[in-house]
Parts: structure tokens; sequence; C-alpha cells
């Protein structure tokens, strides 16, 4: 996709669904802000627990009620994530409730009629920070964004409700133990927070800029070897553990050395970033494609038997041979071919450096057969060649 600067984009880019290596990294991330909020939540429930043989009123006991309900879904969600089971609405879910648990913390003291307590907080308060500074370690953009606006809509609340019932500047409120209330307070309150989601979401764009120009081929714009060797350890794991398939295929350009030794190495260049992009056009947006080494190309398909991989790369082929690249400076036009071996999880092993040794194997074969070709297993998807096999040049 063409990065453009308009509206739109801007605002499809922050709702996209981030990379799944970050999102693997998110998931480290709520583990570590899973134990953290169990240790906050298991100091927490002590306090009223301490409280309550002296003082049984209904303080004490909404205090209890809510910090044992906050430790038992923090303990529930500590061991959703132990158990390798996160999704990226998990880490929304939980951010979301981090926030809200803040918030119900303030809400108590309004309904034990403390409302300067509620809006003046300097304890309480501080803690939607930690909150916020938190949805950064999931990766995600969505989660920052909707973790810092509940918090601001969330906190102007407390202070409109507050607002409403009672008269906050009211002598009968003296001495004013948490100060008065003030407009300008709040309101810095409100773009303070805001600031905090704007910081959070800076990170994780950083953060997603930083991988993309780490794990990018220059040339193709294609994934590059580095995010290749991880992603597909990531995608077996993730294949066997629920069962499906998965298939990995090999490509290669034929004859590419002769078109760069006729053509030049600059139409060779202009040639991969016309076959890249064609690859990449013939695949589904959850298919995986890199640039594995000069001319080599690999595909992983999640959720695909080798019979579907097979079809895919088939079709593939077709369209590869039927491009016609402009040599740029020489007036002339060429055509290249692509050959590729296919394996797939678990027929060919369940390793990822089985499925790979296996798809290397039949690309070699098809290399052997003639070239321009699809091979899957022995016998099966073996394409005929299209004609303009190699490299064909015209004036």
């Amino acid at each position: 996709m063409t990065d453009h600067s308009s509206g739109v984009f801007t605002v499809r880019r922050l709702l996209r669904t981030p990379d799944p290596l970050l999102l693997d990294a998110g998931a480290e991330g709520e583990v570590l802000v899973a134990r953290i909020r169990l240790f906050l939540c298991a100091v927490l429930v002590l306090i009223p627990i301490f409280a309550l043989p002296g003082n049984t009123g209904i303080e004490t006991l909404i205090g209890l009620g809510a910090t044992l309900s906050a430790l038992l879904l923090s303990i529930s969600v500590y061991l959703l994530v132990k158990r390798d089971f996160y999704r990226p609405w998990l880490g929304m879910l939980s951010s979301l409730l981090d926030v809200s648990f803040v918030s119900g913390a303030l809400a108590v003291f309004l309904l034990l009629e403390q409302p300067h307590t509620a809006v003046n907080s300097r304890v309480v308060f501080e803690v939607y920070f930690l909150a916020i500074a938190a949805t950064s370690l999931r990766y995600d953009i969505r989660i920052c964004l909707a973790a810092g606006g509940l918090a601001m809509a969330q906190y102007a609340a407390i202070v409109w409700y507050a607002m409403m019932h009672w008269d906050l500047n009211s002598p009968l409120f003296a001495p004013f133990r948490y100060g008065t209330f003030d407009w300008g307070s709040q309101v810095s309150r409100l773009i303070l927070l805001g600031t905090g989601t704007f910081l959070s979401l800076i990170v994780v764009l950083r953060a997603q800029r930083l991988r993309r120009l780490s794990t990018s081929d220059r040339l193709t714009g294609l994934m590059n070897r580095g995010y290749f060797d991880e992603r597909i350890i990531s995608e077996v794991s993730r294949a066997r553990r629920y069962g499906h398939p998965m298939s990995v295929a090999m490509i290669d350009v034929d004859h590419f050395k002769r078109f760069n030794d006729t053509m030049g190495h600059a139409a060779g260049d202009v040639a991969l970033r016309i076959l890249a992009e064609a690859i990449r056009t013939a695949l589904r947006q959850s298919d995986i494609v890199a640039r594995y080494g000069g001319e080599e190309f690999v595909v992983i398909l999640p959720m695909t038997s080798l019979e579907m991989a097979v079809e895919k790369l088939e079709a593939m082929r077709l369209a590869v041979a039927s491009l016609v690249i402009e040599v740029p400076k020489r007036g002339v036009q060429a055509r290249l071919t692509i050959s590729a071996g296919v394996a797939c999880l678990p027929v060919d092993g369940i390793e990822a450096e089985d499925l790979l040794d296996s798809a290397d194997r039949r690309l070699f074969q098809a290399k052997q057969a003639g070239r321009n070709k699809v091979i899957g297993t022995t016998g099966l998807g073996i394409a005929r060649p299209s004609g303009g096999e190699g490299l064909a040049a015209q004036g």
C-alpha cells in the first residue's frame, strides 16, 4: 500500500491490527502488566482486611469488596496470559479494566459523600498514568487510544457528577483538606491524561516504525530474511497449537543471472520490484512473503492445505509469466518466469526446518524438470511450461 498523508489513511493506519511479531511482544508485555497488577491488588486488599476488625463501616466494606473483585479479576487475567492465551481483545479488555478500576476508586469517594477527595485526589488520580503508560507495552495503538479516551471520559463524568450534586466550594466542606474546586485544575488534569495517552501512542508508533525499518527489504519492500526466520517459528507454533494446516513455498526467478548479464543490474532491480509486487498481489493479506536472498522469495500460507497452496502458487506462476517488463534505457521488453516448491505442515513435518527443507528440495526438482513449474510433492502440482520459459526479450 502506498503511504498517503490523508486523514483517511492516518485513521486507517492507527486502527489497523499491528504486526504479528509486535502482538507477540504485546503478549509478553501483558504478562508483565498482569504480574504487576496482581501484586498491587494483593497489597491493596490487605488494607481493608486489616481495618475490618476495628471498623465495619460502609467505607471499609466497600473497599474490601472492590479490592477483592480486582484481585480475583487480576488472578483470572494472569492465569490466561500465563497459558499463552493472548489476543488483542484481551489486552484491550485488561487495559480498559485497569483504567476503570482507577475511576471506580474515585467513584467510591462520591458514594461516601467525599467529593473533594474524588476530584482533587493526589494519589488515586496518578494511577491513571500508570494504567495509560502500561498500554504501550501491548504495542497496539488502538489500546492506547481506547484506554486513554476512556480515562478522560470517566474522569470527566466523575467531575461532572460531583459538580452537579454538591456545592463544592460551600463553607460546609471547610477546612477543605483536599483543596477547593476549580475548573482550571480539572481541565489541566484532563489535558494531562490526553498528553499521557499521546505519549504512549508515540512510543508504540516509534516501535512500529523501527520494526518496519528492521524487517523490510529496501529493494522490493517485502519482509526480509530476519523477519521471516522469526515469523515462521511463531506461525508453526500457532498452527501446531490449534491443529491448522500451514504451507510454505520457496520461489526462485528462472535464469535471473542471465537476465542481469544481458540487461544489466539496474534492469534486474526493476524486474525484482515488479515480480515482488506480482507475488504480493497474488497472496492474501494474512499470507507472509519475504525476500529470502538474491532472486529467491519465500511465502508462508497460514491455514492452507498443500493442494490449496499448490493451486495458489500455480496462479501466481501464470500471473508472473504474463508480465511484460519494460527494461529501462534499452527500449526493450522482457519476460521472466518463476519456479516454486511447496511443503505443508503436518504432511511434510512439524518443524520449520523440515518444511523449509522439503520446499527447497521441491524447488530444486522444479528447476531440474525444466523450470517454470510448481511442485508440491512427487506427481502433484507439476505445471506445464507456459511458453517463454526463462528470459525472452523483444525490441
